[in-house]
């Protein structure tokens, strides 16, 4: 076998479609664009929802709802699960905002290790439970 009779798989290679050579093609007269109109210009596009003029669904049905855009997802950090957090005693609020953790809530009981805790907003329960305990609060 030599590089001239390489040749690709039969079926392999498909040609290319030639628009507009005569009705025998399947392609000819309007070259595969249907009939007239604003999509059989060329560079024709119209966007996504485009009804010819008429007011599109979009906006013609009616609109339920509200949708807050200014609001702050907060997550809340329950007493039960504060112990894997707190380093020296202190459990502290400054890392846990970039968490999206922004609230200490009183479910469960408070770590025998925690001394003092720091930059947190927390329910009156939590604040109940951490005082009754002798925890410091720093805010």
């Amino acid at each position: 076998m030599r590089i001239e009779e390489l040749r690709p798989n039969p079926g392999a290679r498909k040609d290319r479609r030639r628009l507009g050579r005569g009705p025998g093609s399947g392609l000819g007269k309007t070259g595969g664009r249907g009939g007239k109109g604003q999509t059989a210009r060329s560079g024709s596009s119209i966007r996504p929802g485009f009804e010819g003029g008429q007011t599109p669904l979009y906006r013609r049905i009616p609109k339920r709802g509200f949708k807050n855009a200014c609001a702050i997802n907060v997550e809340s950090l329950n007493l039960k699960d504060s112990s894997q957090y707190i380093e020296a005693g202190i459990l502290d609020g400054r890392g846990f905002v970039a968490k999206g953790i922004a609230k200490l809530l009183s479910v469960g009981e408070v770590p025998a290790d925690l001394k003092t805790v720091k930059n947190f907003v927390m329910s009156a329960g939590a604040r109940e439970k951490l005082l009754a305990k002798g925890v410091t609060i720093e805010e």
